[in-house]
Order: C-alpha cells, then sequence, then structure tokens
C-alpha cells in the first residue's frame, strides 16, 4: 500500500507524470512492495526553500508505506528516486529529499490490512 507524493518546484506536462509514475513503478520493489496496489500523487509549481534560497529546481518526495523497510532497501530507492526526478525533470539530486513514513495502520476498501 504504498503512496508517493511529490513537491516539485517546475510544471510537469501529463507527459511526463505518466513516465515518473511509470519507473516509480518499476522502483517500488526495491522497497519489497508491488505496483499493484502503489498510488502516486504530483503537485507540480511548488515553492521550495533550502538553506534559506528558494529552488529553481527542486522536490520534496514523501514515500508513505505500510509496514516498513530496511535501511538499505530505502537508500536503493532514494538513489532511484533522485535519477529518476534528475532525468525526467533536470532536477539535480542534491535539490531532491526523500522521506519515510511507515504505519501499521492502513486503510482501504472500507477496512484496514
Amino acid at each position: 500500500m504504498p503512496f508517493i507524493e511529490s513537491k516539485i518546484t517546475v510544471k510537469v506536462s501529463e507527459e511526463k507524470r505518466e513516465t515518473i509514475k511509470a519507473r516509480l513503478g518499476q522502483e517500488i520493489s526495491l522497497i519489497g512492495k508491488s505496483e499493484n496496489f502503489l498510488m502516486v500523487g504530483f503537485e507540480d509549481d511548488y515553492c521550495l526553500y533550502m538553506a534559506g534560497n528558494k529552488l529553481e529546481k527542486g522536490a520534496y518526495v514523501a514515500v508513505r508505506i505500510y509496514g516498513g523497510a530496511s535501511s538499505d532497501a530505502y537508500d536503493k530507492l532514494t538513489g532511484a528516486i533522485c535519477r529518476i526526478f534528475e532525468e525526467e525533470l533536470d532536477i539535480p539530486a542534491r535539490n531532491v529529499y526523500v522521506s519515510y513514513i511507515g504505519t501499521k495502520d492502513w486503510g482501504w476498501n472500507g477496512g484496514n490490512f
């Protein structure tokens, strides 16, 4: 039940959203999850500041998952996410922050897992 939410400083076309969504769907397996239940959300043209300076190109990505994963798995997914945002949106990896939020309670379809 992963959800990947991105706040991105640049405008993202529908074509790029589809490409990024597909690539994230492939890489989610790095933390032992499947694209079958993956939800992805985008907020583009978002104002972000880092170290007191406005970022022209930057992103904050939150990955929420049911359960958890190892630090090594999270590290691999962070690398993949940074690579995707750099290759697809020209956002340098140094301007991409990724956080992970695991939960033991996750609801879907009228009930909880």
